[in-house]
């Protein structure tokens, strides 16, 4: 699986602040925490990492992926109910416009759940769940 090591320390951080902290929180503390989790593992992460979107080679606007890590994967993290299919489209849709193959998005909800995806470079989208 694409960059699986980075993935893998992603969820290790992921599962420790969500057993640390419990459910609850607004998304902003889980981002914090995770901040602190993901570079105490020795992994680059940037916040609230500013993803230009491009329409007919104009700029139509910027999204704001929630965590970047090794300028590699996009994070987005909720704090809902369960993950929806709506999150899955924005996190694709940071992935197409980031031109990043790998996301995860974390969700902070009553039980901790992930999902990946994957958007390849041919326009192909795939997720795993977890």
């Amino acid at each position: 699986m694409i960059h699986e090591s980075i993935t893998d320390k992603i969820l290790n951080a992921f599962y420790k602040v969500y057993n640390t902290l419990g459910f609850g929180f607004l998304e902003k503390v889980y981002e914090n925490a995770l901040a602190i989790e993901l570079m105490k593992s020795g992994l680059e992460v940037k916040q609230q990492t500013q993803i230009p979107v491009y329409y007919d080679g104009k700029l139509v606007g910027d999204y704001f992926a929630d965590v970047m890590v090794q300028d590699l994967i996009v994070l987005e993290l909720k704090a809902a109910e369960a993950i929806h299919n709506e999150h899955c489209a924005q996190l694709t849709n940071y992935l197409k416009a980031s031109n990043k193959e790998v996301g995860l998005l974390l969700n902070f909800g009553k039980k901790p759940e992930f999902k990946r995806i994957i958007f390849t470079n041919n326009g192909v989208a795939h997720g795993f769940n977890g």
